[in-house]
């Protein structure tokens, strides 16, 4: 009783704040109320499903309608755009390709802050520029919603398999109903602090990624050219002080590795245009913090001419293969 009495007075300590954040602050407690869920793509499909999986109602949209019906048939139920998602649920997850559709999607004419309702939770796990989901977040509190950045590391096959990582960055008395969507798609869940920071930590990640990619590129590309069987190359890198994520869980060669985008003439995966995009975003918060990143830069650069040399649909790790033509093979 004495928890129950303190849990009152936190509501109405929140009441005077712009969010009405104690019909929010109840989510955890309406578990399986519907969920919805915009941007149906190679990682939003995938993280719907496994929502689907742990009972939740999913309601869905997407521009494209093959998307769609994939996950219609899987038991969600489709709508025609974000507005009419808003429109059915109070907690909703985003998961866009850039700042502008994020923008679209919650402030355009059929957006869901068109018609969303007072307390929803939005979740955005999109990667986008941390001002942009400030800019949201005032948005959303001006209709009485709750916005947070909750961007993913570890691709399409971490999302399948609902083994994702989640930076959540937000109102920290929301973290637990956040969290509580968020566990059934990834392994782990991280408050990362206020709203920004969540895509803050997801950029740093994949510059790192980038970098370490094309270095893990060079390097078995160096090691064939002394006539190194590719194989025997990764294995000992994974058993040395070179080991990294790219060569022992998604090397970029060929034949090394199943199960990856290298064995699959590299579609699939995380997109080289995506990549280019997310050092992009890297790019412009270090030219804005004064912070040198000349790997991060040079990496931007390298992903970026692979886009205007016809990589920009192959996986990121196609990288070695960009390679391996500029060097006439």
């Amino acid at each position: 009783m004495a928890s129950l009495f303190r849990g009152s007075r936190y509501i109405w300590l929140r009441w005077n704040k712009h969010v009405d954040v104690a019909f929010v602050s109840t989510r955890s407690m309406a578990s399986k109320t519907p969920v919805g869920f915009i941007g149906l793509g190679n990682m939003g499909s995938p993280m719907a499903k496994n929502l689907l999986k742990n009972g939740y109602p999913v309601i869905a949209t997407d521009v494209f309608p093959q998307s769609c019906k994939e996950l219609q048939d899987t038991g969600a139920q489709v709508v025609d755009s974000p507005a009419d998602v808003a429109e059915k649920a109070d907690r909703i997850i985003t998961m866009l390709p850039s700042s502008p559709n994020v923008i679209e999607v919650y402030t355009g004419p059929n957006g869901i802050l068109k018609k969303v309702k007072k307390g929803t939770l939005l979740i955005d796990s999109s990667t986008i520029d941390p001002a942009v989901s400030r800019e949201m977040a005032v948005a959303a509190e001006k209709k009485g919603a709750v916005f947070m950045d909750a961007p993913v590391s570890g691709g399409v096959g971490a999302a399948s398999m609902a083994k994702l990582t989640f930076m959540v960055g937000g109102v920290v008395e929301e973290y637990n109903a956040a969290k509580e969507l968020l566990t059934c798609m990834g392994a782990n869940v991280i408050y990362c602090g206020q709203v920004g920071t969540g895509q803050a930590a997801k950029i740093c990640n994949n510059m790192l990624l980038a970098i370490g990619m094309i270095g893990t590129a060079e390097t078995m590309n160096l090691g064939i050219r002394l006539g190194l069987d590719p194989k025997l190359l990764a294995k000992i890198l994974n058993m040395s002080s070179g080991r990294c994520w790219s060569s022992d869980t998604y090397n970029p060669v060929p034949g090394v590795m199943e199960g990856v985008p290298s064995a699959n003439n590299y579609q699939g995966g995380f997109g080289t245009t995506l990549m280019a995009k997310d050092l992009g975003l890297a790019q412009n918060t270090a030219t804005n913090t004064k912070t040198p990143i000349p790997l991060g830069s040079l990496a931007h650069q390298i992903y970026r001419v692979m886009c205007s040399r016809g990589y920009a649909n192959k996986d990121f790790s196609s990288v070695f293969q960009f390679l391996r033509e500029e060097e006439g093979q």
